[in-house]
C-alpha cells in the first residue's frame, strides 16, 4: 500500500487489508516521499481505524524502495502521482506489472485517485476509509 507520506491513506489500507487476511500474508505500507519516515499515522487515520475496530497506532512511516518490488507480489498505490513515482523506481516490466491503482479493483481501468484526506477534515478520513475498505475486500477475496 503506497501513498505520498505514509501517514494517512496507506497505513489505513494496510490495517484494513491485514484485518481481512490470514496472518500468513505480508501486508505493509510505504510513502513515495520520506517526510514522515519513522512517524506514526496521522491521528485522524488512527481515530477512523479505531472507530472500525482496527489499531494502526503502532505503524511507522517509511519510504518505498526498489527492494519492495522483490518483497511484494502486489503494490497498490493511492493516486496517479504515487503510480508514476513508484514506476520510476521499477527496474523492468515485471516490477511495473506489480503496480496497480487501488481503486481500479472497484472501478476497473478508471484510474481514480483515493483523495488525500490530510487537508480535508475529519469527514475526508471517513470517506477514504470506506473507499479503501471496499477495495481491500476485493483484494482479500482475490487472495483467499
Amino acid at each position: 500500500m503506497v501513498c505520498l507520506g505514509n501517514i494517512c491513506r496507506s497505513p489505513l489500507a494496510e490495517g484494513i487489508l491485514k484485518s481481512k487476511l490470514p496472518d500468513s500474508f505480508l501486508v505493509d505500507s510505504a510513502g513515495t516521499a520520506n517526510y514522515h519516515a519513522g512517524n506514526q499515522p496521522d491521528k485522524r487515520s488512527i481515530a477512523v481505524a479505531r472507530k472500525y475496530g482496527l489499531d494502526i497506532s503502532h505503524l511507522k512511516g517509511r519510504q518505498f524502495t526498489v527492494n519492495d518490488f522483490d518483497l511484494f507480489d502486489f503494490i497498490y498505490v493511492m493516486d496517479g502521482s504515487n503510480y508514476q513515482n513508484v514506476n520510476k523506481l521499477a527496474r523492468n516490466q515485471k516490477d511495473i506489472d506489480k503496480v496497480e491503482m487501488i481503486l481500479n479493483l472497484v472501478y476497473p481501468n478508471q484510474n481514480y485517485d483515493v483523495p488525500d484526506p490530510y487537508y480535508g477534515g475529519e469527514r475526508g478520513f471517513e470517506n477514504v476509509y470506506k473507499m479503501l475498505d471496499e477495495a481491500c475486500s476485493i483484494i482479500a477475496e482475490n487472495l483467499t
